[in-house]
């Protein structure tokens, strides 16, 4: 059962997958800065700072008058809440994470095809192509 599991665990496809997820760990802490440290202060600009945190509904009025304007002061008083600001910004993040990884993606797959493009080296001569040369050379040299 051992050498089985060693058979198993050596085998190219599972290799290439720890690979694959030791870099897209990696890959993630990159994405997560790109998108909270650059994309998302140009987007909180650009909405002017809105934030669907406090967007949400009470169910229950808890210990309090039912009247909260902070989801943290709904919590605090014991309500039931359905949190609908924090999907909007939990899928919010996920579309922009999506598309940076879309165009992360998209640059790499140019930039792979652009080095795969370049023109490999001419093939030399064959035989019969050297043949001919010899023979046209010759040929003006007698002339």
């Amino acid at each position: 059962m051992l050498k089985e599991f060693r058979d198993f665990a050596m085998r190219g496809n599972v290799i290439d997958l720890a690979v694959g997820i030791i870099i897209g760990a990696a890959f993630t802490g990159i994405v997560t800065s790109l998108v909270n440290d650059i994309i998302m202060p140009v987007i909180g600009a650009i909405l002017k700072g809105v934030d669907f945190t406090n967007y949400f509904f009470a169910l229950t009025n808890g210990h309090g008058d039912g009247n909260y304007t902070t989801l943290k002061a709904a919590k605090d008083a014991g309500a039931a809440t359905i949190n609908y600001g924090i999907f909007l910004n939990t899928v919010l993040n996920f579309i922009i994470v999506a598309f940076v990884i879309f165009l992360v993606v998209k640059q790499m797959n140019r930039f792979k095809t652009a080095l795969d493009a370049t023109p490999a080296p001419p093939a030399p001569p064959t035989r019969s192509e050297e043949l001919l040369v010899e023979i046209r050379d010759l040929l003006k040299s007698k002339s």
